[in-house]
C-alpha cells in the first residue's frame, strides 16, 4: 500500500533516530548475547503501528511553564511535534531546568523525556552573632541581603549578599566585631601629707567606673601601681587602670597620688660634736639629739623636734671643752664626771723612770688626736706614799684620791700596770706591760663603740692620718 513502510524500513528508521551510545545489556534492548558463539544478534523486532512523517501532530505540543521549547522538525519550521521532530527546553531567568535539556517525538507518539521548570532560590542565610540582615526578595534570584550589628560592633566583611542563577549567594558570611574599647574613667587625683615622723602617707581611693560599649561584659581590670590603703612615699606616683572587654579591647585610664612631707631647715651638727637623727632628720615629727666629742660636753638642750610648723622646737646647744673638777671629797666623786661620757685608761706606776711607764706615755703622747675620737681620757697615778704624784691632763690629784683610785680600781704603786673602762665605769681591760696605741684601738673599736659611734668612727677615719 502507498504510504506504508515495510518492517525492514521501519528498522531502519529507528536505528537512525535513536542516539549512538554504547551498547548495555538491559532486557528488551533488542539485542541479547549469544553465549555459544559470543556473537549479538538482532532481536526479533514487533509489528509497530504505522508511522506517518506527514502527520503535524504526532506527539502532543510541548509547552513549559516558564520555559521555551526550541523545536526542529524533518518536515520543515511549522512542524512542531510531528514524527521525528527533536526539541530544545530552556528555562527563563530566575528557574533552573528539571530533566532532559534535549527530546524527541518517538514513533510511539510520545516524546523521549519530560522536563520542568523550577524557580530558582538560595538556602536561607543564617543569622550572624550580634547582627541581623533584611532581604529585598526573600531567598529568590537577585534577592540582596544587607547586613547590619548591633550598637559596639563594627562589621567585618561583605556588607551585601546577592542570590545569583547558580543558587548560592554572593561574597561571603560576614561577622560583627567588638572593636570598641571599654570606658573607664579614674578616681580623680589627690594629695596627701605624710604622717608625723615617717616619709609615707597611706592613701585610699574607689575602683575606676568601667563600662563596655558592646555587650556590657568586662573580663578583667588590672592594676599598675601599689594597691589602694597602702604606704606612698614622698614624691608623684603614677596609678593606671586597664579594662578589658570579652573581645580584647583594653581602655586606661590614670590618676596621680602626691605625698608631701613637712621638713624643717637642715640642722648643722654643733662644732667638736654630731648630730644622731630619726627618720630622714628634717621631717615633721623627726627628733635630733646632739652629742659632742671626747674631751668636750654639752651645754645647753639635748635634742630638737621638726614640728609641724616647719620649724625646729628649741634652740642649738653648743659643745664646750669638757671641766674636770679635781677639787672633790672621793674618787667616786670624781668618776661620776665621766659616767656616759668618757672612758678611761688609768696608768699606775712605781716612779717616773719606771721603764715601762716611760714607754707606754710616749707612745699614748703620739696617740692623742686617736684617744680623742674614742672618748678617752688619760689619768696616770705616779710614786708611792708619801710622793705620789696624780693628774689628769694638766691638774693635780690629791693624795687621798690617788689612794682611793688605786684601791678603787685594785692598781698596785709596786710596778707597771693599767686598767681601760668604758662609760659605764665598768673595768674591761687589764695591761701589766707596755702596749701599742693601735691595740687599745682596736679592742675599742671591736667591742665598747656603740653604733653611732661606729658611724662616727667611719667618717673619721682617716682624720688622725
Amino acid at each position: 500500500m502507498a504510504g506504508q513502510l515495510t518492517q525492514r524500513e521501519v528498522l531502519s528508521l529507528l536505528l537512525f533516530l535513536t542516539p549512538a551510545v554504547t551498547p548495555t545489556w538491559y532486557a528488551g534492548s533488542g539485542y541479547y548475547p549469544d553465549e555459544s558463539y559470543n556473537e549479538v544478534y538482532a532481536e526479533e523486532v514487533p509489528r509497530a503501528p504505522a508511522l506517518d512523517y506527514r502527520v503535524p501532530r504526532w506527539c502532543y505540543t510541548l509547552n513549559i511553564q516558564d520555559g521555551e521549547a526550541t523545536c526542529y522538525s524533518p518536515r520543515g519550521g511549522n512542524y512542531h511535534s510531528s514524527l521525528g521532530t527533536r526539541c530544545e527546553l530552556s528555562c527563563d531567568r530566575g528557574f533552573r531546568l528539571i530533566g532532559r535539556r534535549s527530546v524527541q517525538c518517538l514513533p510511539s507518539r510520545r516524546w523521549s523525556g519530560t522536563a520542568y521548570c523550577r524557580q530558582m532560590r538560595c538556602h536561607a542565610l543564617p543569622f550572624i552573632t550580634s547582627g541581623t540582615y533584611t532581604c529585598t526578595n526573600g531567598v529568590l534570584l537577585d534577592s540582596r541581603c544587607d547586613y547590619s550589628c548591633s550598637s559596639g560592633y563594627h562589621l567585618e566583611g561583605d556588607r551585601s549578599r546577592i542570590c545569583m542563577e547558580d543558587g548560592r549567594w554572593s561574597g561571603g558570611e560576614p561577622v560583627c566585631v567588638d572593636i570598641d574599647p571599654p570606658k573607664i574613667r579614674c578616681p580623680h587625683s589627690r594629695e596627701k601629707m605624710a604622717e608625723p615622723e615617717k616619709l609615707t602617707a597611706r592613701v585610699y581611693w574607689d575602683p575606676p567606673l568601667v563600662k563596655d560599649s558592646a555587650d556590657g561584659t568586662i573580663t578583667r581590670v588590672t592594676l599598675r601601681g601599689p594597691e589602694p590603703g597602702s604606704h606612698f612615699p614622698e614624691g608623684e606616683h603614677v596609678i593606671r587602670y586597664t579594662a578589658y572587654d570579652r573581645a580584647y579591647n583594653r581602655a586606661s585610664c590614670k590618676f596621680i597620688v602626691k605625698v608631701q612631707v613637712r621638713r624643717c631647715p637642715s640642722l648643722k651638727p654643733p662644732q667638736h660634736g654630731y648630730l644622731t637623727c630619726t627618720s630622714a632628720g628634717d621631717n615633721y615629727g623627726a627628733t635630733c639629739e646632739y652629742h659632742c666629742d671626747g674631751g668636750y660636753e654639752r651645754q645647753g638642750t639635748p635634742s630638737r623636734v621638726c614640728q609641724s610648723s616647719r620649724q625646729w622646737s628649741g634652740s642649738p646647744p653648743i659643745c664646750a671643752p669638757m671641766k674636770i673638777n679635781v677639787n672633790v671629797n672621793s674618787a667616786a666623786g670624781l668618776l661620776d664626771q665621766f659616767y656616759e661620757k668618757q672612758r678611761l685608761l688609768i696608768i699606775s706606776a712605781p716612779d717616773p723612770s719606771n721603764r715601762y711607764y716611760k714607754m707606754q706615755i710616749s707612745m699614748l703622747q703620739q696617740s692623742t688626736c686617736g684617744l680623742d675620737l674614742r672618748h678617752v681620757t688619760l689619768i696616770e697615778l705616779v710614786g708611792q706614799p708619801p710622793q705620789e704624784v696624780g693628774r689628769i691632763r694638766e691638774q693635780q690629784l690629791s693624795a687621798n684620791i690617788i689612794e682611793e683610785l688605786r684601791q678603787f680600781q685594785r692598781l698596785t704603786p709596786s710596778y707597771f700596770n693599767m686598767v681601760l673602762i668604758d662609760k659605764q665605769g665598768i673595768d674591761r681591760e687589764r695591761y701589766m706591760e707596755p702596749v701599742t696605741p693601735e691595740e687599745i684601738f682596736t679592742f675599742i673599736d671591736d667591742y665598747l663603740l656603740s653604733n653611732q659611734e661606729l658611724i662616727q668612727r667611719r667618717e673619721q677615719r682617716d682624720m688622725c692620718e
